[in-house]
């Protein structure tokens, strides 16, 4: 139930609290004063999508806030808590207070809060569904559609319809599943065959070429070398050659010259010492070289003699892994790789016989449970569609709709769906004796804002829901009727909080809260605010919707009648 609505920035509306509580309450105020503010509040609270067009000009962001009482320890608590936020018990009974907040900025922001928490939009919308049923004009017109019938049908069926559509729904979602993965594969069965054909080729050339990680690395350099042999041989001779010529002239190689340095030394060292420490060195020097010649020597004893031929066999190996890399590269790495992830796939491709043949026999086994369970829901909505429709029927007499009678018709229809394999259609019988017609072309706006609330008169007794908002139900009804409506409204109040934008006093006389959007103009500035009207200021209220005239004593007449006859009638 909500306790209380407060609006900022919204519209018309500079700043407004709403005092809801539970019963019935009555929303009236004149034309463009902000009563489809009120309703557009409630919509953001409730997860809508937002539209800064509505916020006030002038203003940088709008803000509502509105004040609940739930069930502490019912689903709306529950995913309270899941998403973080808190809410305040009320001592000595079982309900919570829980707070749901929403702004929307100039700039296109958009920030939700629920429990005091920071939230996603999204979680707004899921406890709304749960708290609030909004019917609007536009609702009469989705009444006419056939999925807005099955829905009201399947709402009056209440939990035993529910629990045969779960379990439908999850054996058609199953079902749905296989038969489309299914068609994939015999629609593609000839590519995915070619595509595993291409694999196979693939593979088998992967396997013969072998290549290694870093292989191609390894014979870059190779081809370098061998490219360059005689350049390599040349300089490692000459440098050998420099170091130590190996001849009977040892003076003109670095071996021999640092020999003949170390002698020089090591015939005066006796008479410096300071020289003993430079001839050892020089003897370390001529050992280093003397390896250093002999690494030469190997280097070229290494040089293979025949290095054109495999420079050949080299540059064809490169070739192969460049053909590799082309295919299934960048890298020689990818290549590699390929050979794991292509037989993977090849694996999944050459069992698609087999997966076909799971699939068509897992198909049929939900196909026959499909066709079980659509077969049960047609007989509980059958069963319920009559229900509806004498009880629907009993409820239009009573909103001066006598003789009407609407018709609800459970019909198979070709194909299955997500909600069975029924066409529900709600069919009106303006009066005995005649032809029943479809609701979109049988019943008028008014008609269809009086079946529309016969319909959740009716429903509300078995899918019950906490809060129902109606934004001008009444529209294109006057009269009589008009005061049936407001006797039903009370009567649904009964069980649930109703909250009603209304232009007739027929009806808001028989709210038990009547509030009225006042337009007050400052200037250039136009501002609504919300007042709680009591006693003579309602009865000034009554009369202005009865004739526009606040102070008229007719009018005032009129409205003192309208309202104790609405409290005889309550009583």
């Amino acid at each position: 139930m909500i306790e209380e609505i407060s609006i900022r920035g919204l519209g018309v509306i500079g700043e407004a609290t709403l005092p809801i509580g539970p019963g019935f309450t009555a929303l009236t105020g004149e034309t463009g004063a902000g009563k489809t503010m009120v309703v557009t509040a409630l919509g953001l609270l409730l997860g809508e999508r937002a539209d800064t067009a509505a916020i006030r000009s002038g203003s940088s962001q709008a803000i509502v806030e509105g004040h609940w009482l739930v069930d502490s320890a019912g689903s709306v608590a529950n995913r309270v808590r899941d998403a973080g936020g808190d809410l305040d018990a009320v001592p000595g009974t079982d309900q919570a207070g829980l707070l749901l907040s929403r702004s929307i900025s100039t700039e296109g922001r958009s920030r939700a809060a629920v429990g005091g928490r920071a939230a996603p939009v999204g979680v707004l919308n899921e406890i709304g569904q749960q708290l609030v049923v909004v019917h609007g004009q536009s609702d009469q017109i989705r009444l006419r559609s056939a999925t807005a019938q099955r829905e009201a049908l399947d709402r009056f069926a209440g939990q035993e319809l529910s629990t045969v559509l779960g379990n439908y729904q999850s054996v058609y979602a199953r079902w749905q599943s296989a038969q489309s993965e299914l068609d994939l594969l015999i629609a593609e069965r000839d590519r995915r065959s070619q595509e595993a054909e291409e694999l196979r080729l693939a593979i088998d050339e992967i396997e013969r070429i072998a290549p290694r990680r870093g292989e191609d690395a390894e014979l870059t350099e190779r081809a370098d070398r061998l490219t360059n042999l005689e350049d390599l041989r040349l300089a490692a001779a000459q440098a050998r050659q420099l170091v130590s010529e190996q001849s009977s002239d040892d003076s003109s190689d670095a071996v021999g010259l640092l020999e003949s340095a170390k002698r020089q030394l090591d015939r005066v060292a006796d008479h410096d010492p300071a020289l003993e420490a430079i001839a050892t060195s020089l003897g370390n020097a001529t050992f280093l070289v003397t390896e250093i010649s002999s690494q030469l020597a190997r280097y070229l004893s290494d040089l293979d003699a025949d290095g054109g031929r495999e420079l050949e066999t080299v540059q064809e190996r490169r070739a192969d892994l460049a053909g590799l890399v082309r295919r299934f590269g960048p890298t020689l790495d990818d290549a590699i790789d390929y050979l794991d992830t292509g037989s993977g796939r090849l694996l999944e491709l050459d069992n698609d016989s087999d997966r076909i043949e799971a699939l068509r026999l897992e198909v049929e086994g939900d196909r026959g449970q499909i066709v079980e369970l659509a077969a049960e829901l047609t007989r509980v909505r059958a069963r319920f569609a009559a229900g509806l429709s004498e009880s629907v029927t009993g409820e239009l007499t009573a909103l001066a709709m006598g003789g009407a009678e609407l018709i609800v018709e459970v019909e198979d229809r070709p194909d299955y769906s997500q909600t069975g394999k029924d066409q529900v259609s709600f069919l009106l019988r303006p009066h005995p004796g005649s032809e029943p017609r479809p609701l979109g072309r049988g019943a008028s706006g008014g008609e269809l804002s009086r079946i529309m609330l016969a319909i959740e008169v009716v429903i509300a007794a078995s899918d019950p829901v906490p809060t129902f908002i109606f934004d001008e139900v009444d529209a294109g009804v006057g009269g009589a009727s008009a005061s049936e409506i407001g006797r039903r409204l009370a009567r649904l109040a009964q069980s649930a909080q109703v909250i009603v934008v209304t232009h007739l006093a027929q009806v808001a006389a028989f709210a038990n809260n009547h509030l009225s959007v006042v337009k007050d103009i400052d200037g250039m500035v136009t501002e609504s605010s919300v007042r709680q009207l009591h006693g003579e200021e309602r009865v000034a209220e009554m009369a202005r919707l009865l004739s526009g005239l606040p102070d008229s004593e007719s009018g005032l007449t009129h409205a003192r009648e309208l309202l104790d006859l609405a409290r005889e009638t309550a009583g």
